[in-house]
């Protein structure tokens, strides 16, 4: 079987470990303020806050901006369900708005029309799909005529690049995920980052329950403190970031050039932003004939949705979830991922695309 996903961890990782666990210091400390100081370093940002996941980083974002019951939060139907999950934490409401059917993400036009329909909307939250940047200039455009936050969901995206700049310094505050299938990871784990000193202030403060200073507590806060273990994988699989997005880019460019079944359609990379391709998604009629043919040929696969995030169950007392989202929809229906992940091999890379050219 050639897995889907295959977790890149070395000796470099093994060793910093090891260290952390000599200095018998396991918590938060200053392998953490480290990770947190390459990370802003990497983007050019001026904050970077470390959390415990990308779950909690987009929560406490939401809440530094004051974002609570009442208030509505506009973001894509097509995404890991955390996306919205942070909305609802709050006690905001989510207002989905249709994806682009070039690009999956968050269609300009759809939230044009999303804004004149829920003017009171105080947020966006847009989500950098599969690591592909989304059409931050006219998002941006947007939600400046209207008083609308952006804020960046990019658990999916790290070092992908939109018109010469790095994802996650487009909005006012950004959230990334550090989880054992992302472009990086650090086990568990995830990041803010923020030019806004205020925003970086709330932050720390609300992961750290709530104090600035040890048991003086200025707010309700949470445990939501990433650990010196988990950091000290993350420093070491920073130093390889731009590797492995290279690999993941090169993996796509022979997909591209060499899956030529006309019954699969392929992703795009628009030629004005780095896709860096945490997943490469394919678009296939009778998506069960199709998966049972990988797994009869020793092919991993992810389903990445199969469900939008309206319909989850979990979602169906909620009065924004009850319209449809055409676009959204019918992806959900017949995406399917294939590995692209650093550790393939050129064998393995024929094969796939090999058996794929021959799915009748």
């Amino acid at each position: 079987m050639i897995p889907h996903v295959k977790l890149q961890l070395g000796k470099e990782e093994e060793d910093r470990v090891i260290e952390v666990l000599r200095s018998g210091m396991l918590a938060a400390g200053s392998y953490v303020q480290e990770f947190e100081d390459e990370f802003k370093r990497y983007h050019d940002s001026q904050y970077g806050i470390a959390t415990s996941s990308g779950t909690t980083a987009l929560h406490v974002i939401l809440q530094a901006m004051g974002i609570g019951a009442g208030d509505k939060v506009i973001t894509t139907p097509y995404s890991f369900i955390a996306t919205s999950n942070a909305i609802l934490y709050t006690g905001a409401t989510p207002v989905f708005v249709d994806i682009d059917p070039v690009t999956y993400n968050l269609s300009p036009s759809e939230l044009d029309n999303a804004v004149k329909d829920h003017p009171e909307a105080k947020a966006v939250i847009v989500v950098h799909l599969f690591g592909l940047p989304a059409d931050m200039d006219e998002i941006l455009e947007i939600a400046n005529k209207n008083n609308l936050i952006v804020l960046e969901d990019c658990a999916q995206a790290h070092g992908a690049i939109y018109r010469d700049q790095k994802v996650g310094t487009l909005g006012i505050a950004s959230a990334f995920s550090f989880y054992p299938s992302k472009n990086i990871t650090s086990g568990e784990g995830g990041m803010v980052l923020t030019d806004d000193p205020t925003i970086e202030e709330k932050v720390r403060i609300l992961v750290n329950q709530g104090q600035r200073r040890r048991y003086y507590h200025e707010m309700v806060g949470y445990n939501y403190r990433m650990t010196n273990i988990h950091a000290a994988i993350g420093l070491e699989q920073l130093k390889k970031l731009d590797l492995y997005n290279k690999k993941r880019i090169e993996n796509a460019k022979f997909y591209n050039d060499h899956i030529l079944n006309p019954r699969i359609q392929k992703p795009v990379s628009p030629p004005d932003r780095k896709h860096v391709y945490h997943q490469y998604t394919l678009k296939v009629k009778n998506r069960d004939d199709f998966t049972a043919y990988l797994d009869a040929n020793g092919i991993g696969y992810g389903i990445h949705y199969p469900l939008i995030m309206p319909a989850q169950p979990a979602y169906k007392n909620i009065a924004t979830c009850s319209g449809t989202w055409p676009v959204a929809e019918d992806l959900a229906d017949c995406c399917v991922s294939i590995p692209v992940h650093p550790a393939l091999s050129q064998s393995d890379l024929t094969t796939i695309v090999e058996v794929i050219n021959n799915y009748r």
